[in-house]
């Protein structure tokens, strides 16, 4: 019987802790979807659309070319081409990775960012991260690889397309915004795990970047919010 209460008590601890965590985020995303369905994430399902289209383009013979000159970014390029084809560049897949990967990603994180921070947002920490990652391999490559920070020369000419940072990028704002931050806490450190002991290559990196950089946003909203409140201008933050 004691046995029994003290499983019920850890249920409920476990299921608070969720509530606490997570409550917020899922109330935003699923009242949004059940009143408005579909038409709450536009600018995701263009997203996914737009890789798709991307995906199916490229594996043509007569295809791959043209999507690389509009979305495919190499450190070795001048910066301004990679800054000018940057953003296209989040919706072309990986040629080494699957493209249902991509298209999940877009579609999960991407989604519940459109809920609950709005579409202008979404896509203005989405370019931060992945422009953060087109930098660091720059500087990167600069600093060698004789620093675990640095990139080996080669790096230069790999093509460096793909959602992934932009999705790390936003998983750490949205925890940030709905205070979750467990979650947000995990996110960053399975990045830092897939540096250290999975993928220390120019991805795995990108993604420590482009947390970081995202972190540094939030920290200054965080700044300037609290600067606002303490002013008189503005009223206490809540997530959405």
């Amino acid at each position: 019987m004691t046995e029994a209460r003290a499983e019920r008590r850890g249920v409920s601890v476990l299921r608070r802790a969720a509530r606490a965590e997570w409550g917020p985020l899922l109330g935003t995303v699923w009242s949004t979807l059940a009143a408005k369905k579909l038409r709450a994430v536009p600018v995701t399902l263009t997203a996914v659309c737009l890789t798709l289209i991307f995906q199916l383009v490229q594996n043509q013979p007569w295809g791959y070319q043209p999507v690389q000159n509009i979305g495919s970014v190499q450190a070795d390029e001048h910066i301004w081409l990679a800054l000018l084809r940057t953003p296209l560049s989040i919706f072309v897949p990986a040629l080494d990775l699957p493209v249902w990967g991509a298209l999940a990603q877009i579609l999960v994180v991407f989604g519940i960012a459109e809920i609950c921070i709005g579409w202008r947002l979404m896509m203005l920490v989405a370019y931060a991260a992945t422009l953060a990652g087109t930098i660091y391999a720059r500087i990167g490559i600069w600093i060698g690889p004789e620093s675990p920070i640095g990139l080996p020369g080669s790096d230069a000419y790999v093509i460096d397309t793909g959602p992934s940072a932009a999705v790390v990028g936003l998983a750490v704002f949205v925890c940030w915004r709905y205070r979750a931050w467990l979650t947000c806490a995990l996110v960053v450190a399975a990045m830092v795990f897939e540096v250290v002991f999975i993928k220390n290559n120019l991805a795995g990196k990108e993604h420590v970047a482009a947390v970081l950089v995202v972190l540094v946003l939030c920290a200054a909203w965080e700044l300037l919010r609290r600067e606002t409140i303490g002013a008189g201008n503005g009223t206490p933050y809540e997530p959405g």
